[in-house]
């Protein structure tokens, strides 16, 4: 367990990105802190693994305040996985996924063993072991990168943006594999961006901030979509809007499915008809406004 007990943080020159913040983050959880730039996300992100530290307040794993630890113990026992991969340019791949185990004493040997299964769950092939990260695709460093800070089987994954710097098609690969090894791997992962689509997709919880790391609203996706708690954040989630608001078209597929339309009369799905009962398609008009909803669920 994570917890944040008012936390501020005044940076020199008097900027005070964080104020009085306050939050706690159960074991196994999948939560993202979303907002836009300037917001504090990343400033609580890395307080976490005492690279910043706060100006007032506790940081605390497992009812422990960090600041008692030594912080390079701490970051080798939690996995932080950044936008650029920050790989070694110097060090063969597999040699950069090892390195926390190489400094903690584990054997080159060893170190390589592990370091050769962990690519393989972060879905690379054995050949690519030996090259080097200029030799690797943005998207292949980024997996790299995952497989490096699950290396010392961390119960806590720090993830900064991880896939803000690669393509779109890309990304939806990337964000698939981090769902799956969630499911596989089941840590307490912190992911922060500012994309609210990102958000909804991986988080069980979502904390959505405003400037000075305030939390506007909090919650699963369905929670925050349903009821949005201010005019900011159904602003900001786009709930009323776009491909949020979601109607029934007069059309359907092929097997009798209805084709489900967006906010400007974009295709943007099919509902199958077989998911519903008859209570809730009931005998209204074709077109009917439905929600944009996830079905993933947690606390946070």
């Amino acid at each position: 367990m994570i917890e944040f007990r008012s936390v501020t943080k005044q940076f020199p020159g008097g900027t005070v990105a964080v104020d009085d913040f306050s939050l706690v983050i159960p074991s196994r959880r999948f939560v993202v802190f979303v907002g836009s730039s300037g917001c504090g996300k990343t400033t609580l992100l890395r307080m976490i693994n005492r690279m910043v530290e706060p100006t007032s307040g506790q940081v605390l794993i497992d009812g422990e305040d960090i600041a008692g630890s030594d912080a390079v113990k701490l970051r080798r026992r939690i996995g932080y996985v950044m936008q650029q991969s920050g790989l070694l340019p110097h060090r063969r791949i597999v040699d950069n996924v090892a390195t926390v185990p190489y400094l903690t004493g584990v054997s080159k040997k060893k170190g390589r063993a592990d370091a050769l299964e962990l690519l393989r769950t972060v879905g690379l092939d054995d050949s690519l072991a030996y090259r080097y990260p200029a030799q690797l695709s943005g998207g292949q460093q980024q997996r790299v990168g995952v497989a490096r800070a699950l290396a010392v089987d961390p119960n806590i994954l720090l993830m900064d943006e991880p896939f803000g710097a690669v393509d779109p098609l890309v990304r939806a690969e990337l964000q698939t594999e981090l769902l799956r090894l969630q499911r596989e791997l089941d840590k307490t992962v912190v992911f922060v961006t500012h994309d609210i689509d990102e958000a909804f997709l991986l988080g069980e919880h979502v904390v959505i901030f405003q400037r000075g790391g305030i939390i506007a609203q909090q919650g699963t996706p369905a929670e925050i979509l349903a009821n949005p708690a201010s005019d900011f954040v159904a602003d900001f989630v786009g709930a009323d809007r776009g491909k949020r608001r979601l109607s029934v078209s007069d059309q359907r597929s092929e097997s009798g499915d209805l084709v489900l339309v967006d906010g400007n009369g974009y295709a943007a799905g099919v509902l199958s008809v077989d998911a519903l009962s008859a209570d809730a398609l009931g005998s209204g008009p074709k077109s009917r406004s439905v929600s944009n909803k996830t079905d993933q669920a947690g606390d946070a």
